[in-house]
């Protein structure tokens, strides 16, 4: 993947996590299983560490 590709997926990841948050709100809320979405949220978190991992690997290679 090249820089462009991990900051656009870097981004979607985040629009994803921020939707995720708002319906695990909504799920408290109602007292719904929050189980799902709390497994979704830490996954989105160990693919955007893993993102920006690789991001600031290429920016350390460019200096």
């Amino acid at each position: 993947m090249n820089r462009k590709e991990i900051e656009y997926k870097i981004q979607d990841l985040k629009a994803d996590y921020v939707r995720l948050q708002h319906d695990l709100e909504k799920l408290e809320f109602v007292k719904g299983n929050l189980s799902p979405l709390e497994l979704q949220l830490e996954g989105l978190e160990k693919e955007l560490k893993v993102l920006n991992e690789q991001l600031a690997k290429m920016e350390e290679n460019d200096k």
